[in-house]
């Protein structure tokens, strides 16, 4: 599942509309990216149009019905055939003075983003339209009441994802008979509203199918268990938060018994401390975990990963632990110390990498004292043997030679480039056998041959094709006029 946020944008010109509008592509970190839990748009994959309406200069903010009745009135939104598409409604009957034109078009998924409304409105023309609903996104907008949040949710009664990222709510009170109204939600985002602790745990108390939630850039740095767990919840996806005690992290093991999937990436978390006795207790469910830019920096943290019985994917980016090693030191010995992982770092594990890592391993730690060994060292021997270190071969063809010119009665020890040419060798051994290039005839003597000389007869042969060695020796024979 991907995290992210995707919401696009369209222009439009209208009476009721400013014609500024902003196009928007949110995605909320991760993984750097990691496993990832996917925020749907409330647009959706078949719908992408998006109307960020400016608000206008209006302290109080607006109502959602008016929002509404602008963005989704045939003039700004023009029915579309397809699934997903949207759907006509008519109202069978509407207060008087409603602001709503004849029908509106509009669709399953409603995107009401950065549109400046902090108040619901009329709940009779919202359940009158929105009957049909199943995703709402309300992200950036002005709204900080819950009972305001609560009349728009509990008139669309189909609703399953709400997204109420970036609206102020910190400090904001949830009365509990409020909470009816989200019993139907099975996706719910609150990332960068710094909602309270307690707020949370009541909605997931409240919520009896919830099944996945987002607390992203909500200034977290404890939380508190429930006497209640959350039975329903597969995906927590706290990320940025400042959860560097691994006691409030376990917290979470007891409220979401079911949870599979665990990002809390950039929030510093220090060491996993639990011991391998308790982890596989604490999260029997969990398949995926990031830990991407956390504080551990010991190899002992990575192998109680291995305790959490049914894990199979791992991000861990960005971690102190990692820095003094290369790339591919880092995914080998990553590999090597967690058998049972499938994904690391979004990448697949093939049977033969896994291979070539262990052996890698018990290649890196041989010359390590005993008491340095890791503990899957031991168990990797046993597997492969004690594997000697492999004997380092530089494949690079040799850069220069010393070698010895001969030319009649003269010897002379020279040190000659093997990238040049036979042309630019004879050039360099003019000054030294006082023969211009045309009179000279070159050939090459190979120490440890039983052949003969071999004449150096095409001028653009390069040199390093002879295999010419320290102490061969270079002929210089004068041409016969």
């Amino acid at each position: 599942m991907t995290t992210g946020l995707f919401l696009s944008t369209r222009k439009i010109q209208n009476r009721h509309l400013r014609p500024s509008v902003q196009a928007q592509k949110k995605r909320v970190s991760s993984d750097s990216g990691q496993t990832k839990g996917k925020i749907p748009s409330a647009e959706g994959e078949a719908v992408q149009w998006d109307v960020a309406m400016e608000p206008p200069e209006n302290m109080e903010g607006r109502t959602f019905v008016e929002v509404m009745s602008e963005k989704y009135s045939p003039e700004n939104f023009p029915y579309r055939r397809g699934p997903g598409m949207g759907v006509v409604v008519v109202p069978t009957a509407g207060p008087q003075g409603s602001p709503m034109k004849d029908r509106l078009n509009l669709p399953s998924v409603l995107v009401l983003n950065s549109c400046g409304i902090s108040r619901a409105g009329d709940q009779a023309e919202i359940a009158a339209f929105c009957a049909h609903v199943i995703e709402l996104d309300l992200s950036h907008n002005k709204l900080r009441d819950w009972l305001e949040i609560s009349k728009i949710v509990s008139n669309i009664p189909n609703l399953e994802f709400l997204n109420l990222s970036s609206n102020p709510l910190r400090g904001m009170h949830l009365e509990s008979q409020w909470t009816e109204a989200f019993s139907r939600v099975r996706r719910l985002v609150l990332n960068n509203t710094q909602v309270s602790w307690d707020t949370v745990l009541l909605l997931t108390r409240e919520i009896p199918e919830l099944e996945e939630l987002f607390l992203c850039l909500n200034e977290y740095s404890s939380v508190s268990a429930s006497s209640v767990a959350c039975p329903t919840l597969r995906l927590l996806h706290i990320t940025d938060n400042s959860l560097k005690d691994w006691a409030e992290v376990r917290k979470f093991g007891s409220m979401f018994p079911s949870l599979d999937t665990l990002v809390m990436a950039n929030n510093n978390l220090a060491s996993i401390q639990d011991s391998k006795d308790i982890l596989p207790r604490l999260f029997p469910n969990l398949r995926s975990i990031n830990l991407n830019n956390s504080g551990l920096n010991q190899w002992a943290d990575i192998e109680k990963l291995n305790f959490f019985p049914k894990l199979e994917e791992v991000r861990l980016q960005g971690i102190p632990l990692l820095q003094a090693y290369t790339n591919a030191e880092r995914r080998s010995l990553m590999i090597a110390q967690l058998p049972s992982i499938s994904l690391l770092n979004g990448s697949v594990v093939t049977d033969s990498e896994r291979e070539d890592a262990e052996r890698f391993f018990i290649r890196y730690y041989f010359d390590y004292p005993e008491e340095e060994l890791p503990y899957r060292y031991h168990s990797l021997v046993t597997k492969y043997g004690r594997l000697e270190p492999l004997a380092e071969i530089d494949l690079r063809p040799r850069c220069r030679a010393q070698v010895e010119v001969h030319c009649e009665e003269k010897v002379e020890q020279l040190n000659i480039r093997l990238d040049q040419t036979v042309a630019e060798l004879k050039k360099q051994l003019t000054t030294v056998v006082q023969l211009s290039t045309n009179s000279m005839r070159l050939y090459y003597i190979d120490k440890c041959s039983a052949f003969g000389p071999e004449e150096m007869r095409y001028n653009t042969r390069v040199l390093h094709s002879y295999s010419i060695q320290d102490g061969d020796e270079i002929l210089v024979v004068p041409k016969i006029k």
